[in-house]
């Protein structure tokens, strides 16, 4: 009674849509479920490149009294995007965090249109099973830690995808391409895109053809090398074969042209936030090529110090985004000092790419480390005398341990 007591409290609820199978069907359950309660969809283009008006008609259709498409692209790219790729964070040494990085974008807009619109709770459609509702609810927490959260994943009866469907089904929702037979989950964005579920679920199985949207195999690449310069400065990239183009711009032809040269494509079996292991196929051909290119950039102007640490901190601020702690202290701390680190990372790289591989062909900076005297096998101001004295303090400690040691049977 007091649960029930509790649900007809909630008047008015925020919904993260996304338009497809689980967020579309919440909505009916949510108004089953809370008598009376007014479902407000909040959905955010950060470049899944869908069609809006279509999806709009479809949360109206569901029930939805209202849906608001935010255009967040440029936001996306710019504070969430370009820190993540500064950073170098890599999850488990091969993700991206193309799908980690975008929920708290689209959660904080979330809740933003539910307190301009006077809701009493958020809702969203993540699993009980995944990571997704980890980077919401903590997003939340963080930024209005009043609104009640509803998760149908963690109440209801529907336990696959299979039941989501029938449920669909059952209550005229349309469901698109989505089927029995291609049961795929998906994730989208300017960044990446996702595919989970269906034979994947066996880390046996090599993905097939058609699990692949975005880029070509390599097999099926160009017969031909692609020649690129990316320009960066203080670790954001700011320039593209010579030219300036706006983020979002300059992220999308990556994107079209490391697709077309198989450059992307990452299978994993990964650590969940929850503890199970699950597997996951990626596509980030603009973002790989970036990674690459700061990598390469940050070679010659980062003293092995401040390389090193930085190196260790990427590990750290990789599970912080993947875990959900992006409205941290903790992150923010370590985003102030990827910056201070990345304040001299400016320059200009030189790629190849070639059936999925990238190929380092320059680098330069103004700011390079690299000395052509002292490094050159040819004459230079390096006195190789020097290196006996420093030869002498730097094994010291290895050749008392040598004598003590030899001493022993």
């Amino acid at each position: 009674m007091a649960e029930e007591g509790k649900k007809k409290q909630v008047k008015k609820i925020a919904l993260a849509y996304s338009g497809g199978l689980d967020t579309s069907i919440i909505i009916p359950w949510l108004k089953e479920n809370y008598p009376g309660a007014e479902v407000v969809c909040v959905s955010c283009d950060v470049g899944q490149e869908e069609d809006w008006k279509a999806i709009e008609k479809k949360a109206i259709a569901s029930g939805a009294s209202k849906i608001y498409i935010l255009d967040v692209r440029e936001e996306f790219v710019t504070k969430y995007l370009w820190p993540l790729l500064r950073s170098g964070a890599l999850y488990e040494g091969k993700y991206l965090l193309g799908t980690s990085i975008a929920r708290p974008l689209q959660a904080s807009h979330q809740v933003r249109i539910a307190l301009e619109e006077g809701c009493d709770a958020v809702a969203h459609g993540c699993t009980g099973k995944g990571n997704d509702q980890v980077r919401f609810e903590l997003t939340y927490r963080a930024l209005a830690p009043q609104l009640k959260v509803i998760a149908p994943w963690r109440e209801w009866n529907i336990r696959s995808r299979e039941q989501a469907i029938e449920y669909a089904e059952k209550h005229g929702i349309p469901l698109g391409n989505i089927s029995k037979k291609n049961i795929y989950s998906r994730d989208w964005n300017i960044w990446h895109m996702s595919h989970e579920g269906g034979e994947l679920e066996d880390p046996w199985n090599r993905p097939r053809d058609e699990v692949f949207l975005l880029t070509k195999s390599p097999q099926e690449a160009p017969d031909r090398e692609t020649e690129i310069t990316l320009e960066f400065e203080k670790g954001f990239p700011v320039g593209f074969n010579g030219r300036k183009p706006q983020p979002v711009e300059l992220l999308q032809e990556l994107n079209k042209l490391g697709a077309e040269n198989g450059i992307g494509r990452v299978d994993l079996v990964e650590n969940r936030v929850v503890g199970m292991k699950s597997r996951g196929v990626y596509e980030t051909p603009g973002g790989t090529i970036l990674y690459n290119a700061l990598r390469e950039l940050e070679m010659i102007t980062l003293d092995a110090d401040t390389l090193a640490l930085k190196q260790h901190l990427a590990q750290l601020y990789a599970k912080a985004v993947y875990a959900g702690k992006w409205f941290t202290q903790y992150r923010e701390s370590l985003e102030a000092f990827m910056e201070k680190a990345s304040q001299y990372v400016s320059g200009t790289v030189r790629l190849v790419l070639y059936k999925g591989n990238i190929i380092v062909a320059g680098r330069k900076s103004e700011y390079s480390l690299y000395s052509v005297d002292l490094a050159s096998f040819g004459e230079s101001t390096y006195d190789h005398k020097d290196a006996t004295g420093f030869l002498n303090l730097y094994g010291l400690s290895v050749g008392v341990q040598g004598r003590v040691h030899r001493k022993r049977p």
